[in-house]
């Protein structure tokens, strides 16, 4: 549940602090009444019980109970430190919102779902306004932050209202830098063995290809690391038929990844996605843009697949035959794929074992689940 946030109100005395951006933002989160049906609304896909992700499968159902998402929902925790969409200086492609950074900033993400009809299905922005007029509140908050008479005026109205989303998806709550890894840099706790071999194998440079694409600061010790470095990579992540037999789409439908994206026009983007961050990995299953993979250990064995020749090494754990062909097999980050020896079981625990403390305090109980 969202805080209920307060708003004073003219001619009362009333020790009421006014509402901020940051608190219309949770409320407006938390708000079904924004979708068509009044079913769902942005904790649905990103709730903030489990990571800010979709505990519900693979992807998210819409509000018409009837669509599912092509794409897995990725987190919304931590999606404040990607920058806004552009070529960085050696002309890659970087930053951005949704999987394809199609959209530039957080609020021009917040305004993507209550207009997609496979989420939230409102047909216009007139029609989410119209919905925000129906809460007195709301009336008076807006006013309050943007400006007497806002509601009143749609494109203004909608861009207020991703604003104050996006306020709320700034905030600690979203980030609070807590995990038993955030701990153990203050000096608070220790890792085990494990962990540990788990830590020095992520960001060594000889022994994993891991920090290549999921680190972000240059010192190993930031404390402000979200672990990616918001690039768009081609991992060679196989086709998940379950979800194209789940949603309708036929199999052998390519996911274009980056090149979806409007912006962007080149081929060889095809099948690049932003790298997520691994904060709360863990606990935010399943993986990759596609959620063919349920466990983080298939996971860190499949990267291991590129840098191996032992057949034993090459098959999915979760099915026990070999891990299928790259979806779009073009345009693979074969650099940084093939950096690093092949792991052994040890070495792969290791990596599962440091990953898992990368989850935030609010969410340590879902390990043991």
């Amino acid at each position: 549940m969202a805080t209920v946030f307060a708003v004073a109100v003219s001619g009362q005395s009333r020790a009421t602090p006014p509402v901020t951006l940051e608190a219309l933002g949770e409320a407006l989160f938390f708000d079904t009444n924004l979708s068509a049906n009044r079913t769902q609304a942005c904790a649905s896909c990103h709730d903030p019980n489990f990571g800010f992700a979709d505990p519900r499968g693979m992807a998210s159902p819409g509000d018409d109970g009837v669509s599912l998402g092509d794409r897995n929902a990725p987190t919304a925790a931590y999606a404040s430190f990607s920058p806004e969409f552009h070529k960085n200086a050696d002309g890659e492609w970087i930053g951005g919102q949704f999987l394809d950074g199609r959209a530039a900033t957080l609020e021009e993400q917040a305004g993507g779902p209550p207009l997609n009809p496979m989420e939230m299905g409102m047909p216009d922005e007139a029609s989410v306004v119209e919905r925000l007029r129906e809460n007195p509140d709301y009336d008076a908050a807006f006013s309050a932050l943007f400006g007497e008479g806002t509601l009143a005026d749609t494109d203004k109205a909608y861009n207020a209202m991703t604003r104050a989303i996006a306020a709320f998806e700034r905030t600690d709550t979203f980030a609070p830098f807590d995990s038993r890894y955030d701990r153990f840099l203050r000096g608070e706790e220790k890792l085990t063995d494990k962990e540990e071999l788990g830590r020095l194998l992520f960001f060594s440079q000889q022994f994993t290809n891991c920090n290549q694409c999921h680190q972000l600061a240059k010192s190993a010790i930031d404390p402000r690391e979200t672990f990616s470095d918001y690039k768009f990579h081609n991992i060679g992540t196989p086709e998940n038929t379950a979800l194209r037999a789940m949603n309708g789409s036929e199999p052998g439908t390519i996911d274009e990844g980056l090149l979806a994206n409007p912006g962007v026009d080149d081929p060889a983007m095809r099948g690049r996605f932003r790298t997520p961050t691994l904060r709360n990995v863990a606990v935010t299953g399943p993986y990759m843009h596609n959620g063919v993979f349920e466990d983080l250990r298939s996971v860190v064995v499949f990267y291991n697949k590129y840098n191996t020749k032992n057949p034993e090494r090459l098959i999915n754990p979760e099915t026990g035959e070999p891990f299928a062909a790259p979806e779009v097999p073009e345009n693979l980050s074969e650099k940084e794929l093939t950096h690093g020896p092949a792991l052994d079981d040890q070495r792969i625990d290791a990596l599962v074992a440091f990953l898992k403390t990368l989850t935030d305090k609010r969410y340590e109980h879902l390990l043991e689940e």
